[in-house]
């Protein structure tokens, strides 16, 4: 019966952090593709005249993935559905969610303009 318990005790309390991690949250920062990402920014990428959303559009084309960049803390989230960040492509966002911790993937609420 102790056993039982103790059991029972230790399956709440991974229930309960289980679902305290699955609560969304709200990232602000810039969809970028991640070459440029690693880079710093699109000044290594970008050609002459093109818009960041232009520079964007293109490296995700050519194999890259849409992520998102929080300047502030410089950090690159990884995002899990990249059909929702095309038209956001070199704008700030912001995205909300929720963030796993062992891949630094955001798995994708909602996006909306950010300031």
């Amino acid at each position: 019966m102790k056993k039982f318990v103790i059991a029972l005790i230790a399956s709440a309390a991974l229930l309960t952090v289980s679902l305290a991690a699955q609560k969304p949250q709200t990232f602000a920062g810039e969809i970028m593709d991640q070459q440029c990402a690693l880079l710093g920014g699109h000044s290594a990428m970008m050609n002459q005249g093109e818009s960041t959303k232009d520079c964007t559009n293109r490296c995700v084309g050519m194999g890259g993935k849409y992520v998102l960049v929080d300047p502030a803390s410089k950090t690159v989230y990884q995002l899990d559905d990249q059909k929702k960040p095309q038209s956001f492509a070199g704008t700030k966002v912001k995205v909300t969610g929720t963030y796993d911790t062992s891949s630094k993937t955001i798995h994708v609420a909602s996006i909306q303009s950010g300031s």
